[in-house]
């Protein structure tokens, strides 16, 4: 697709009189009796650049640091870059001529105020003016204020903002009729609270499917809708997409990016040439189309409202809408779509970003966002209504547990649960229909306390915000069930499940669960070969493992959620190929993935792995030896590079390695060191992507799994806990077997039943469900059979029966 333009000349100008106007609102606010924080966030929903229908555009920029500095207003100007030519957002890189324009918005305190006429607004086939605010500092630099708030930045983070129509993209929507349904309130005083789905299907949108986009997903599911309504045969691969009320996909805004020094307005915009035209200033630009990649989580906390543009195969803010709607009109029944959100803190970049008011310190990932502030809060609150305005239904609160202040009343640390809650209570308009989100929040809290794992109780938020949903202790905790003998270990957290999980996000396999088992030390833990002969079948078969999803979907209480490549059985790490500082590190962690997801025959395939190849690593073999010289280099040096290097030099000098004469390492420097962990990265994100392994998708584990979703959908009272009195859930273990079982009944209908029996670990086990449950077995049915173990004979004596590790059995009562 490519943008219009018009080729002439536009006029950009302040009209006095709105601006006049817009300045008399907001002095209304300022003097009324609200508080600080009241007063902030009506301010904050007049930030950014709002495109209005009469073709103005009305802009607003918090900028403390014009007071801070004693900047004066000559010095300061809003900068419209008007594109002249027509700008293709697939192509990777173009050099467009830009008509460049500065108008000098009004400053009211820590804020400047504009209505301007003339900027041209983007919207599904046009590119609108680019725009950010510059000033001259005390020491004649040149400095940019960014729009925090910005709906589309189509050249990453450190390029200006686009001014794009939202209106256009409400207007255009094709799923008005689905928020008409889901609106509706019992009172019209109150704002309807979207009702939770049965489950949940998490999806990273960079290597779920080829195009690695937003609109790869959205021909994904529009194809496998129309499959679903023409009664057409899904492949195994599609059919581990559906069966799900609700996708969630991982962080989707933008990302911290590379940063060069020598391109100081970033990566993916930089000027030319400039000139004069009849009279205008005109820019020649660089335009570059990103290509960052990472999991979601590094964020620089601007532009959260705008949609990572790496994750947009057109380039426009539309895509996401049409995948929504896809969603919501899916012919068998509409999908929920959850974001993922990360609102506590900043990678370091946000300080190149962000002004100084926005954060608070640092942490463990970076920078605080100081949401105590009351400006700050309300910006953030108001950035989450836009983002959540693009129509989805629901929002998972990454890292509740690190959302922390300092009280001086108490001289305590304590976690803002009053922000938490407010995050939880933004309401989203969409055509004039109002709703509020399903509401999951991640927080482990005390983590990261030494023996969190031990002493959290998972329910922080669930008992203060009733109604809302938590990670609980088996979807959170670093679990890693390649271990022999792992699920008995978790005996009392299941327990917890059982018994109170109503509300917990449940399951095994998640993006950081997957993560942390490639981080099991094989020489240290005994591994359960009963998985599967290599390490990736063993990664693979623990995290879809067919007795723990029986026992998820078919008996346990709460909300499933699964893995599109935990089910798919396709590699997962973590990903940032972006940073310069902590990108060895990050790889000297997480070398363990060639190990534990990476075959020799995946790393040979043709097109994989072509980076480490290039570099000299034409084997496996040899780029695992390299990879734990790495390790353990940045383990015996505290991560010093200098010293890394120095280790490493040592390492690879000793007699018999074969790496060594591998012409990259013979020239080995901190800046190759650097390369190297970028590129491996790079390669690994390629060799992720679910595509890719659609061959190694079993159609009986893919068939099995769709079933187990299918009967939660039809058993939706499993989500209760277990009630006193007939429920029952046990286990019989010893030292070669871990088993399962147990029986519950629908607390409002009491003849109907389910039973289950899950072998966990250990040897083949004869199971005796009548015996230890004391029920007649002729009043039960096989619902649902793990692979396998309904062929031949095997179950036709349900009194008495053999399973193996992680085979499992769901059975329906069916009575006289």
């Amino acid at each position: 697709m490519t943008a219009n333009t018009s080729s002439t000349f536009t006029k950009i100008s302040l009209n006095q009189t709105a601006t006049n106007q817009l300045i008399e609102s907001v002095q209304e606010i300022e003097n009324s009796s609200d508080s600080v924080f009241k007063k902030s966030l009506q301010l904050a929903t007049k930030l950014g650049a709002n495109y209005q229908v009469a073709g103005t555009t009305q802009l607003g920029f918090w900028c403390p640091e014009l007071l801070a500095q004693r900047i004066l207003p000559t010095s300061v100007y809003l900068e419209v870059l008007t594109p002249i030519a027509a700008i293709d957002f697939r192509t990777k890189s173009q050099t467009i001529k830009f008509q460049v324009q500065q108008v000098r918005l009004k400053q009211r305190g820590e804020y400047l105020w504009g209505v301007v006429e003339g900027m041209q607004a983007g919207d599904r086939n046009r590119a609108g003016a680019l725009y950010w605010v510059r000033y001259i500092d005390n020491q004649d630099n040149v400095k940019i204020i960014r729009d925090v708030m910005a709906h589309s930045l189509p050249f990453g983070i450190f390029a200006p903002a686009e001014l794009y129509d939202m209106e256009s993209i409400q207007r255009e929507r094709q799923d008005l009729d689905y928020f008409r349904q889901t609106s509706i309130a019992e009172d019209s005083n109150h704002v309807r609270r979207l009702p939770p789905p049965v489950n949940i299907l998490q999806i990273h949108t960079g290597t779920a499917t080829v195009a690695g986009t937003i609109e790869g997903l959205t021909k994904l599911y529009g194809h496998i809708s129309t499959k679903l309504a023409d009664n057409l045969p899904l492949t195994a691969n599609e059919q581990n997409f559906v069966g799900y009320d609700a996708v969630q996909l991982l962080p989707v805004e933008p990302t911290i990016e590379y940063h060069v020094k020598e391109r100081p307005l970033g990566e993916f915009f930089a000027i030319a040439s400039e000139s004069i035209q009849d009279g205008q200033q005109i820019v020649e630009i660089n335009l570059t189309k990103p290509t960052t990649q990472n999991w979601g989580y590094d964020i620089p906390g601007l532009g959260a409202a705008a949609t990572n543009v790496t994750v947009l195969g057109s380039g426009r803010p539309h895509e996401m809408v049409d995948f929504i709607a896809t969603m919501h009109n899916f012919s068998a029944g509409p999908i929920q779509v959850i974001y993922d959100i990360v609102y506590g803190h900043t990678d370091n970049q946000g300080l190149e970003v962000l002004n100084n008011h926005f954060l608070k310190g640092p942490n463990m990932y970076g920078q605080d966002l100081n949401h105590q502030m009351p400006v700050v809060r309300a910006i953030l609150l108001e950035t989450q209504r836009r983002k959540i305005n693009t129509g989805v239904d629901g929002i998972r609160i990454d890292g509740a547990q690190d959302l922390l202040f300092f009280d001086p009343i108490t001289s305590t640390v304590k976690h803002d649960d009053a922000y938490l809650i407010a995050m939880s209570d933004v309401v989203q308009e969409v055509g004039g229909y109002k709703r509020l989100m399903v509401t999951i929040y991640e927080d482990g809290r005390p983590w990261p306390q030494q023996g969190w794992e031990y002493t959290s109780t998972y329910r922080d938020m669930v008992e203060t915000k009733p109604g809302s949903f938590q990670w609980g202790p088996l979807i959170f905790a670093h679990n890693t069930p390649v271990m022999y003998g792992f699920w008995d270990t978790k005996w009392q957290r299941i327990k917890q499940v059982l018994d109170r999980g109503d509300y917990w996000i449940t399951g095994c396999g998640n993006h950081d669960t997957v993560r942390r088992g490639n981080q099991v030390d094989t020489e240290k833990v005994q591994i359960n070969w009963n998985l599967g002969k290599t390490l990736p079948e063993v990664l693979h078969r623990g995290y879809d493992n067919p007795a723990v999803s029986l026992w998820v979907y078919g008996f346990s209480p709460g909300l499933p959620m699964d893995f599109i490549n935990a089910l798919a059985h396709a590699p997962w790490m973590f990903f940032r190929n972006t940073d310069a500082l902590y990108g060895v590190k990050v790889v000297s962690e997480e070398v363990g993935f060639l190990d534990w997801q990476v075959e020799p025959e995946v790393y040979e395939r043709e097109g994989l792995f072509p980076q480490m190849k290039a570099l000299g690593f034409d084997t496996l073999a040899k780029l695992k030896q390299f990879g734990k010289t790495l390790q353990d280099s940045m383990e015996a040096v505290d991560y010093e590079l200098d010293a890394v290097l120095i280790a490493c030099q040592c390492a690879l000098d000793q007699p018999g390695d074969s790496t060594a004469r591998t012409p990259f390492l013979q020239g080995l420097d901190v800046g190759s060191l650097k390369k190297f962990a970028r590129l491996f990265m790079e390669d690994c994100y390629t060799v992720c992507n679910v595509a890719l392994h659609e061959d190694k998708v079993n159609p009986a584990q893919a068939k099995f799994n769709y079933e187990l979703r299918q009967f939660r959908r039809s058993n939706t009272w499993l989500r209760k806990n277990m009630s006193m009195g007939n429920d029952r859930f046990d286990r019989i273990t010893g030292k070669d077997r871990i088993i399962y079982f147990g029986i519950r009944s629908n607390p409002d209908n009491p003849n109907e039943k389910v039973m289950m029996v899950s072998h966990m670990g250990g040897e083949t086990t004869t199971i005796t469900l009548g015996d230890w449950l004391q029920l007649d077995m002729t009043k039960w049915q096989i619902a649902v059979a793990s692979p396998g173990l309904n062929d031949g004979d095997r179950l036709a004596n349900l009194r008495r029966f053999e399973l193996k590790d992680t085979e499992a059995l769901l059975l329906r009562y069916v009575g006289d």
